[in-house]
């Protein structure tokens, strides 16, 4: 077990590199150039003052150069300046210290994500193995109607319409930002329950359509799973229904489960673009349509390499979770 896991994070090193040349190029294919934004849209800038833009980031080079820089900065952990109008060193954008920790970018995605994968996984699962269990039955006819119903609705639909709902017509929950104009004023607890109230539309988007999928993944693997031979000796040796489904049958079922958990790591800032531009919500994902929209080549690869790395890393988590779900994969 142990040997395995060492060649499975070693194997992560050179996938890594593999995906950071391959997005660095793709990146630099975009028409245009970074320094467009201050060139463009200026009339009376010279030929020399373009040149010494693009020399001054680097840009006068060569794209396997540039590439070769970018790498060595990347070994000290070092993503550079930002492109953008403010020239902020890349990781000082991301993580800003100095704002309190529940206002940083990359903790108000991981917070979103984090906490819209826990409302997947404790309704999702007890949804599909009830509908597996049940088959055909009116439960398992209003869940699949429901399921395929959360399949065809876009986020940004749902999104539009809950804001409408919840936020102009009841005037129950804020509609954008992560925090209300008056937050400074209230009280520990009240700041707590303002960022709640903020999130809770946020959330339930970026919970929605993943709990759709996840809760027939479920149900689809857990109908297998009961076909099983070992299922029907337990049975038969008079087994309680709910020790044979919930002790011998959901072990295996959860396999496919893990495998797209593990893979839905990897998206937690890709998923973020929509539902934190449609709520304004200052996070990674708002971060990364910015700096893609204004070619900000040293913070586009930084959210890259963090997103590719996440992707690795639940791909490990995957497996982990499969040693511990099923023990043939732990001996062999």
């Amino acid at each position: 077990m142990l040997n395995y896991l060492m060649k499975r994070i070693f194997e992560l090193i050179p996938t890594l590199f593999g995906i950071t040349l391959i997005s660095f190029f793709i990146i630099h294919l975009a028409p245009g150039k970074p320094t467009d934004i201050f060139t463009e849209l200026n009339p009376k800038i010279t030929p020399e003052a373009r040149e010494k833009l693009e020399k001054y980031y680097g840009l006068d080079k060569s794209i396997i150069e540039q590439y070769g820089i970018w790498l060595k900065r990347i070994a000290r952990l070092d993503f550079g300046e930002s492109f953008s109008s403010d020239r902020r060193p890349v990781m000082e954008k991301i993580w800003d210290k100095k704002k309190p920790l529940l206002e940083r970018r990359l903790f108000v995605t991981f917070m979103i994500n984090l906490l819209s994968l826990a409302i997947i996984l404790i309704i999702a699962i007890p949804v599909g193995i009830t509908s597996a269990t049940r088959r055909n039955s009116l439960y398992d006819k209003i869940t699949t109607v429901s399921v395929f119903f959360g399949f065809a609705m876009p986020s940004f639909w749902l999104a539009l319409l809950l804001m409408i709902l919840f936020g102009v017509y009841l005037h129950w929950l804020p509609i954008s930002q992560l925090k209300s104009i008056n937050y400074d004023s209230l009280t520990a607890f009240g700041k707590i329950w303002d960022i709640a109230r903020h999130l809770i539309l946020p959330i339930f988007v970026s919970a929605f359509t993943g709990l759709a999928a996840e809760s027939r993944f479920m149900r689809s693997s857990m109908l297998e799973v009961i076909r099983q031979d070992y299922v029907t000796v337990a049975r038969a040796k008079g087994l309680p229904d709910k020790l044979v489904i919930y002790r011998h049958a959901l072990r295996n079922a959860l396999l496919p489960i893990i495998t797209l958990m593990g893979l839905s790591v990897g998206g937690l800032i890709g998923g973020s673009v929509i539902f934190e531009n449609i709520f304004g919500i200052p996070g990674m994902g708002q971060l990364f349509y910015m700096s893609v929209m204004t070619r900000d080549y040293p913070m586009v690869m930084c959210i890259l390499t963090i997103g590719a790395l996440l992707t690795l890393i639940g791909n490990l988590l995957a497996d982990i979770g499969y040693m511990l779900a099923d023990p043939r994969i732990r001996t062999g």
